[in-house]
């Protein structure tokens, strides 16, 4: 059998944590899938996954494999990269995830413009409610919002972006603007409920001052468009990003408020693992997507 093919095959398996998934993305049955990684595990001598009717787990040898066996792949892939380099463009697959809204509405456009400039390059976008760990999914590129913690990830900024505090012109005429972070305990605000984050928690600075305010309304939500419908609507005050308000904003449909105080960093990064830093397809991508955000958020 084909060492490699086994590897992709037991890599792709991994990632989803599951036979059917993994068999839906090559387009085989989950018996030929298991059967395959039966096959494997008999070579190696070794369990490489526990199995139940809906998961799989990785042993600790599973682990290893998988481990060193990405790294293979990724190198194997930089190979072919190097040797079909004279052919003056970049190939192969970049698997990217992004959030729901943010990916819909700016990164899946530019995906499809990239793939027209880039045939030879395949593209899975995978879009989640909230951000994914890159090396155990397997995904070569995420795109993150604000601050970038993790040492072990390579991080480039797309494009600088800010979070805002916003109300429609009906609203902001009905009930007044605020003029203070902490004038915001008296109005209707829209709870986005997200992540881990603790709802309804709004943290402001301006210079070296900093406050914090439990915010409350009656609407609330785990999705930052119906959050944003919301305030359109007049039914509050919402905090979202510049990205999506800044239209809104210059035709009059929005009005940002509290103007002179500053929320946390929203600037929105590219990240991606240290071994995959030499990609010529992820740094074709990158660049064609930061050039992208930047022309749109001019």
């Amino acid at each position: 059998m084909d060492g490699f093919s086994d590897l992709s095959l037991f890599t792709l398996v991994a990632r989803h944590r599951n036979l059917a998934a993994a068999a839906r993305d090559l387009g085989v049955t989950p018996p030929s899938i298991s059967k395959r990684l039966a096959q494997l595990e008999r070579r190696l001598g070794v369990r490489l996954l526990n199995r139940t009717t809906r998961r799989v787990s990785l042993t600790p040898e599973g682990e290893l494999y998988l481990a060193d066996g990405s790294r293979i792949l990724d190198e194997l892939a930089e190979l072919e990269q190097l040797v079909t380099k004279s052919r003056g463009e970049p190939t192969g697959l970049l698997r990217v995830n992004a959030s729901f809204g943010f990916g819909r509405r700016r990164v899946a456009p530019a995906v499809s413009k990239f793939i027209a400039r880039y045939p030879t390059i395949k593209i899975q976008l995978h879009l989640s409610d909230r951000p994914v760990n890159l090396q155990e999914e397997g995904f070569d590129l995420g795109i993150r919002f604000g601050d970038v913690p993790d040492a072990w990830i390579n991080a480039r900024l797309l494009v600088k972006n800010r979070r805002v505090v916003c109300a429609s012109p009906d609203y902001v005429k009905a009930f007044g603007a605020p003029t203070t972070p902490h004038d915001l305990t008296r109005h209707a605000c829209l709870v986005l409920r997200e992540n881990e984050s603790a709802y309804g928690t709004w943290h402001f600075t301006r210079g070296k001052k900093a406050e914090t305010v439990k915010v409350d309304g009656p609407l609330s939500s785990n999705d930052g468009s119906a959050v944003l419908e919301w305030a359109l609507d007049g039914r509050g005050i919402a905090v979202r990003s510049q990205w999506e308000t800044q239209t809104l904003v210059r035709d009059g449909k929005l009005v940002v408020l509290l103007n002179d105080w500053a929320l946390p960093n929203a600037d929105i990064h590219a990240v991606y693992l240290e071994r995959h830093q030499l990609s010529a397809k992820l740094r074709t991508f990158v660049e064609f997507l930061g050039e992208e955000l930047r022309a749109n958020l001019a």
